[in-house]
């Protein structure tokens, strides 16, 4: 179709080095695996725990991050993220802070790739060019903004793309074919799967027509399919790891951080995302 053939020629007319996203999709499919992509929002529970967490996370086999960056308005977001947001704002954590939390990340040895996920006003304030040239200099992977329609996305692509940074992009079971297609056309890195209507939260079971959704967005692109919102067990990951490349757990993993005391929030969170791991072990 000509969205496949119009990405080959750009390929070889200009090659570019494996991303560091399409890198570990690509040693995830060899190992004959999925993806788990843990969301954490940066400074929560407290301004440091972020950068305990994912080198712990990261050992307990999470493939990649999504590191939330706090926003007053996070309209795509259910209760208890909304909470931890508040928590990371009152921390005084803002972009800056996030990008430099990537930066010490990668200084601690953190390879898994990472990705901040926000809404637009905070990239706007802070300025899309110098967004996206600081999240690359710190070693960052990408960005997911909820808010950000393809049809104005075109700044925010040109940065990203021109710094080396991947967009995601969101289809969601109510997405029509022809939106499916604009979408698979603009995206890089993988595609966001939304995997019910609504906002962000576990849930006790995943949408029925997931898997239609999916086979609809494989006939339009080869990139990883990777499902979010509402993933809070062993059993939801298994079940995604029958129809997709991975599994976002958000809310289930901020769940766990606001009830595990300081001593044990590091070790909770290693032993729920290693519970988790059995859904794509099994």
């Amino acid at each position: 179709m000509w969205y496949h053939a119009a990405k080959l020629i750009m390929l070889l007319e200009y090659p570019t080095p494996m991303s560091r996203i399409a890198a570990t999709f690509a040693r995830l499919r060899q190992e004959g695996r999925v993806a788990l992509m843990p969301y954490l929002t940066v400074g929560f529970p407290e301004p440091g725990s972020t950068l305990d967490l994912v080198p712990a996370l990261e050992a307990a086999g999470a493939s990649l991050f999504e590191l939330g960056m706090p926003f007053s308005d996070p309209l795509a977001d259910g209760a208890t993220i909304q909470r931890a947001t508040q928590r990371a704002l009152d921390h005084g954590i803002n972009l800056r802070t996030c990008i430099e939390t990537v930066a010490a990340l990668r200084a601690r040895g953190v390879e898994a790739p990472l990705l901040m996920m926000g809404y637009y006003n905070p990239l706007l304030r802070y300025g899309v060019e110098r967004a996206c040239a600081d999240l690359a200099a710190a070693g960052g992977d990408g960005w997911i903004i909820p808010d950000m329609p393809p049809e104005e996305s075109a700044q925010l692509h040109a940065a990203a793309a021109a710094h080396g940074l991947d967009l995601i992009m969101f289809v969601a079971p109510t997405t029509p074919d022809e939106r499916m297609a604009e979408i698979a056309a603009r995206a890089s890195g993988f595609i966001y799967v939304v995997s019910l209507t609504g906002v962000t939260g576990a849930r006790t079971s995943l949408s029925s027509n997931l898997a239609t959704v999916l086979q609809r967005m494989r006939r339009l692109t080869d990139l990883p399919l990777v499902v979010g919102f509402g993933i809070s067990s062993p059993a939801h990951v298994a079940e995604v790891a029958q129809i997709a490349d991975g599994a976002i757990v958000g809310s289930a993993l901020i769940a766990q951080l606001e009830q595990l005391p300081a001593a044990d929030l590091v070790p909770g969170a290693t032993r729920f995302v290693r519970d988790l791991m059995t859904g794509i072990e099994a």
